[in-house]
């Protein structure tokens, strides 16, 4: 598998690209558990855990590791300290409520999973939040996210850099297991350890046809250049091998620097966004990015309350979305309306101070009246909970 990286983008671009998936994104019209994430999650977390440990025993035995290798080697308990979060942040009931996407090659997966990973291509899993809250923003000029989803941000970038991790590990594996096999090979044709040298010809199996891989060839080239004239017709072998391939050793090496180059900067990227994303406080992100929040604030005394009677608010509001087809700022819109009615009819004395604030209509006395406005059916254990209530 390829790993997520796309062309690098400004944060003015980010925001085009923002606007222009927020277009594109077609979302399921029903609630969906959609395609498993957490046994991906699992996977990948087997995956790394395998490289992790070939990594490890390399390094024990004395091999020089690549930088991308010492930097997962370095810095595995922070994979390990991600993954945990994520099972834990992402229970099933809240994946089910996320919107999922209809078509495209994540289709089945959460809308958010989305955004998340354009965020990650474009920016080579470079984790900046003034970036983030600019892409989301830019999103949302388009297409609402919501409450939910915009809780989700954190967990899914998460998601995200973990399989973005799991695929440029395995490229790792193979660069380090293919320098491995190189040396092997060398040592066969160059009768280490008093053993009879054999023939190039007698190369391994998976390597007789196709192109030779960048990391292979290189190791081998430094392996057999130089070596006495004895061994010239081996090295030969070689060039006759990429030259074959259109291509010459000095031109294998660049590439597989080129390479080894783009996997440490992404992989340093990933663990240090990891850090960064663990120390973020994303509340206020929350708040920061959320259209139910801002409009609640433009409109009434929500900004002076606590964080947790805030969350009061929103999560009445979701629970009337879910329950009336409406959306989350729909709802939040018709509170605030109700709320201004109230202002105005107070002016002649007719209504309290609580019915003057949206709140009135989320989660106190007032809720009825919405209820009934916007046609509000609650889950069936509600029904039974309202029955009992009124023997």
């Amino acid at each position: 598998m390829e790993p997520i990286r796309s062309e690098l983008f400004s944060v003015e671009r980010l925001e085009s690209h923002a606007q222009s998936l927020a277009d594109a994104q077609v979302v399921v019209q029903h609630t969906s558990a959609g395609r498993p994430i957490l046994s991906r999650l699992s996977e990948n977390s087997k995956v790394l855990t395998i490289a992790y440990r070939i990594i490890a025993e390399a390094s024990r035995g004395g091999r020089p590791l690549t930088p991308a290798a010492e930097w997962l080697l370095d810095n595995f308990h922070v994979v390990e300290e991600q993954i945990r979060e994520i099972k834990n942040d992402l229970p099933p009931t809240f994946y089910k409520e996320l919107p999922k996407l209809a078509e495209g090659h994540l289709e089945g997966y959460p809308r958010v999973f989305g955004l998340a990973w354009a965020f990650v291509a474009h920016t080579d899993s470079h984790f900046d939040l003034q970036t983030l809250v600019r892409f989301v923003n830019a999103y949302q000029r388009v297409q609402p996210l919501t409450i939910g989803e915009l809780w989700a941000i954190a967990i899914t970038l998460r998601v995200i850099l973990v399989e973005n991790l799991r695929r440029l590990a395995e490229a790792i594996v193979r660069t380090l297991q293919a320098s491995q096999e190189a040396d092997a090979y060398a040592d066969r044709m160059l009768g280490a350890g008093g053993e009879e040298p054999v023939s190039p010809a007698e190369l391994p199996a998976k390597y007789r046809r196709g192109p030779l891989p960048s990391a292979f060839a290189a190791q081998l080239d430094h392996r057999l250049r130089d070596q006495d004239e004895a061994f010239a017709p081996a090295h030969q072998w070689l060039l006759d091998r990429l030259a074959a391939q259109q291509t010459t050793p000095d031109r294998i090496i660049q590439d597989e620097l080129r390479l080894q180059g783009a996997l440490n900067v992404t992989v340093r990227n990933i663990i240090v966004s990891m850090r960064m994303i663990s120390e973020i406080d994303w509340s206020v992100f929350f708040e920061n990015v959320s259209l139910v929040d801002a409009a609640l604030r433009a409109d009434s005394d929500f900004a002076a309350m606590d964080f947790p009677t805030r969350d009061l608010y929103r999560r009445a509001i979701e629970r009337f979305a879910r329950g009336s087809g409406h959306t989350e700022l729909e709802v939040t819109r018709r509170a605030i309306a109700r709320a201004k009615q109230a202002k105005a009819a107070g002016s002649e004395g007719k209504l309290s101070d609580r019915e003057r604030d949206p709140g009135y209509y989320l989660i106190a006395r007032g809720a009825g009246l919405l209820e009934r406005e916007i046609k509000f059916q609650p889950p069936p254990r509600e029904w039974l909970t309202r029955l009992n209530l009124a023997i």
